[in-house]
C-alpha cells in the first residue's frame, strides 16, 4: 500500500444547522441499534475466523489504543469497541426516510472529488455509529473492495489484507468516506494517521455538524475514548440493542429488543458519540463505473489465494504460505493461516 500523505477534507460545517438538528431527529426515530459485533457475513471461507480479525486482534494485543490505560481484561477491551451500528441508506435501500439529502450532499461529492481526483462519485451507503461512554474505536483500516470480490463473498480481514499488498490495484475501487459528527458527546475524537502508519497521529475534535472526507480504506484511523478517559464500559453482550426513549429523552439499553427487554442503562444524548458515515464509490469514466456494475472480470477468490501464496513465499520464505498452499478447494478454516497473512502485509501504527 502506498504510504503518501492522504488527502483529508475537513467540513466545518457539512451542514445547513436545521440540517443538522434533523439528523438527531432522524438517529432518534431510526429504532433499535444493535451491536456491530452482530454483523453478519456470507462468506464461506475462514467462517470461524472473526470478521474483523486484523483490527481486534491488533488492539487486544496492545491493551487498547493508548499507552498510559490501564491494563484490563480482553473481555473488557472487547466491549469497548463493541459499539452499536445500523444503516440507513445501503445501495438502491433507503432504510430510513429523511437521509436523501445527505446521501446526495454536494459538499460530501466535491470533497470525494477532492479525495480521489476522479469525476464520477457514486454515493452508496450511509451508516450510524453510535457509542456509549468508555467506548473507543479499534484502530484500524476500512474493509476494501474490489471488482467482484467485496464482504458479500470474502472475509473482511481478507479483503483489508488484500489492500494493503498492494497486489490487486488493477481491481480495487475506490471509495470515499465522510465521517460526520452530531451531537456534543465528551471526548471521542476522531484518530488518523495521514502519512501512513510510520507516520504521526492527527486527531480530530468529534464536534457537531463537521465532517472528514478521506479514503479510509487506505488510511488508519480509531476513536479515542467517549467521555472521561476513565470511564467504565456498560456490561455489553450478545443481543443487546439500543433506541431512543421520546417520553424520557434518554436513550435506553437493554437486554434485547428495547420494546420488551430488561433495561440495562440509559444515557443522555451529551453522553453518546453519534457519527453518520457516507461512502461513495469514486470513478474515472463510465467504462469503470460499468465494470463495477458488471462486476465483469472479477477478481476471484482463487486469483487471490494462489498470488497471496506466491508473493508471502518470496518475501518470507519460512512463511506456511508458498505456492500450491492455498487452494480455495480445500481452504483450512485455520486462524494461524490469518494471522500470518495478516502479519505479512498489515502493518499497524503505534498506539497512541
Amino acid at each position: 500500500m502506498r504510504h503518501m500523505a492522504a488527502t483529508v477534507v475537513v467540513l466545518d460545517p457539512v451542514l445547513e444547522a436545521a440540517a443538522a438538528d434533523e439528523m438527531l431527529r432522524l438517529a432518534e426515530r431510526f429504532g433499535d441499534y444493535g451491536l456491530y459485533s452482530q454483523e453478519t457475513s456470507s462468506a464461506q471461507v475462514w467462517t470461524e475466523v472473526p470478521e474483523r480479525f486484523d483490527s481486534i486482534r491488533n488492539y487486544l494485543g496492545n491493551g487498547g489504543i493508548r499507552r498510559d490505560q490501564a491494563v484490563e481484561t480482553p473481555g473488557t477491551l472487547a466491549a469497548r469497541t463493541n459499539y452499536f451500528r445500523e444503516n440507513f441508506a445501503y445501495g438502491n435501500e433507503t432504510v430510513t426516510d429523511g437521509i436523501e439529502s445527505f446521501l446526495t450532499h454536494p459538499a460530501l461529492i466535491d470533497a470525494a472529488h477532492q479525495v480521489h481526483g476522479r469525476p464520477i462519485i457514486e454515493p452508496a451507503i450511509a451508516f450510524a455509529n453510535v457509542m456509549v461512554p468508555g467506548q473507543e474505536l479499534a484502530i484500524h483500516t476500512d474493509v476494501a473492495e474490489f471488482r467482484g470480490a467485496n464482504r458479500r463473498h470474502f472475509p473482511q480481514w481478507l479483503l483489508v489484507a488484500m489492500a494493503h499488498s498492494g497486489l490487486f490495484e488493477e481491481y480495487r475501487l475506490h471509495i470515499a468516506t465522510g465521517v460526520s459528527w452530531f451531537g456534543h458527546a465528551e471526548g471521542g475524537d476522531f484518530l488518523h494517521w495521514p502519512d501512513g502508519s510510520s507516520g504521526t497521529v492527527a486527531p480530530l475534535a468529534a464536534k457537531h455538524n463537521t465532517a472528514a472526507v478521506l479514503d479510509t480504506d487506505s488510511v488508519f484511523h480509531g476513536v479515542a475514548r467517549v467521555g472521561a478517559p476513565e470511564s467504565p464500559v456498560p456490561p455489553l453482550r450478545a443481543g443487546m440493542q439500543m433506541a431512543f426513549d421520546p417520553a424520557t429523552t434518554r436513550w435506553v439499553l437493554t437486554k434485547g429488543p428495547t420494546a420488551d427487554a430488561d433495561t440495562v442503562a440509559e444515557f443522555r444524548w451529551d453522553e453518546l458519540r453519534l457519527s453518520v458515515s457516507w461512502k461513495a464509490y469514486c470513478f474515472a469514466d463510465d467504462a469503470a463505473r460499468n465494470a463495477w456494475r458488471s462486476e465483469s472480470e472479477p477478481c476471484t477468490l482463487t486469483h487471490v489465494l494462489e498470488t497471496l501464496a506466491n508473493d508471502m513465499s518470496e518475501r518470507q520464505p519460512d512463511s506456511p504460505c508458498g505456492p500450491g498452499s492455498l487452494d480455495a478447494a480445500s481452504l483450512p478454516q485455520d486462524q494461524a493461516l490469518a494471522e500470518a497473512i495478516i502479519d505479512c502485509y498489515v502493518r499497524f501504527p503505534q498506539p497512541v
